[in-house]
């Protein structure tokens, strides 16, 4: 418990220095969030004007201190284009996001770690180099490139699964999971070949120890002796898959925009054309915010595969 007090203490000075960085970047890049609202017809006095309402005339230390007072009180602010409150306009988006991350994390785990045990166990035959070719190919290929040819072939020419949109599961569970398929199944791919080449890589050293031998010559089967090691290369992959899930949050953006899914991703993409500064603000705080979490979690998952840690 002291250790984890002290971890979640020591996020508090990352999350403020990243508050500052995403303020000042903000902020700092060029064009002006009322002179789009306004228009191209509106003069110098009517931007200056609507500089006004928004709060944007205000010196950038008295606004980084009014939005970072409204955050303290869990306030992320309202969204300048809209006037809808950002956390509304998160609970709207927020369903898409998480289903294809969950999914993705799901494909990436039912397939990667078989495939890696597969592919250590057999080091060096041809299935191992199948599996190793098919993780280089689906590492190097661009998100959106296999994207292209994922809607082309099984959307337009097979018409199996819908080429853009998303259904919410409260709609239709099967409409939901069909809508998910390609998205996830894309963005899988990447996660994949990294969790499966970590898997071979740690499960293949783990082969050549003693106590694996030892099992082998007590005349374990197959899988038990696999499982065994599996179990005890568990830290680095467990490490692999907790940064797979924090550079999700980068992958749902262009995966989004390439299916059309209303998700998180798709509002940080307009926000960003529009400068809409409150709604880029929140959801970058938040996204550094899961990514911190998530290296919280994986310390102490550390724990958890090897007894001998502690804290």
């Amino acid at each position: 418990m002291a250790y984890l007090l002290r971890r979640l203490l020591a996020t508090l000075p990352v999350m403020a220095v990243v508050a500052v960085i995403v303020f000042l970047l903000i902020h700092l890049s060029p064009g002006d969030p009322a002179a789009l609202i306004a228009g191209d017809l509106a003069t110098e006095e009517d931007i200056a004007k609507l500089r006004v309402a928004l709060g944007l005339h205000q010196p950038l230390w008295q606004q980084f201190a009014i939005w970072l007072g409204k955050l303290l009180t869990g306030d992320l602010g309202t969204s300048i284009f809209t006037q809808v409150p950002v956390s509304q306009l998160l609970a709207q988006r927020l369903e898409p996001t998480l289903s294809i991350a969950a999914l993705t994390m799901l494909i990436t785990l039912v397939v990667a770690v078989p495939l890696g045990t597969l592919a250590a166990y057999r080091a060096g035959s041809w299935v191992d180099r199948l599996v190793m070719l098919f993780s280089v190919l689906a590492f190097s290929l661009p998100v959106f490139l296999v994207g292209y040819l994922l809607i082309y072939g099984f959307a337009m020419q097979l018409q199996w699964f819908p080429v853009q949109g998303y259904v919410r599961f409260a709609e239709s569970p099967f409409g939901w999971l069909q809508s998910l398929v390609l998205p996830c199944v894309n963005l899988a791919l990447v996660y994949i070949a990294l969790v499966t080449r970590m898997t071979r890589a740690t499960v293949l050293e783990v082969l050549h120890e003693d106590y694996i031998r030892t099992a082998w010559a007590k005349g374990l089967g197959v899988l038990p002796v696999l499982g065994h090691a599996l179990r005890n290369a568990a830290i680095p992959i467990a490490t692999t898959v907790g940064v797979g899930i924090a550079l999700l949050i980068g992958g749902v953006v262009v995966t989004e925009t390439v299916y059309a899914i209303p998700g998180v991703g798709r509002l940080v993409i307009d926000s960003v054309q529009r400068h809409d500064y409150p709604v880029i603000q929140s959801v970058l705080l938040l996204s550094a915010g899961v990514y911190v979490l998530i290296n919280l979690l994986i310390d102490l998952s550390y724990r958890l595969f090897d007894p001998r840690i502690r804290y």
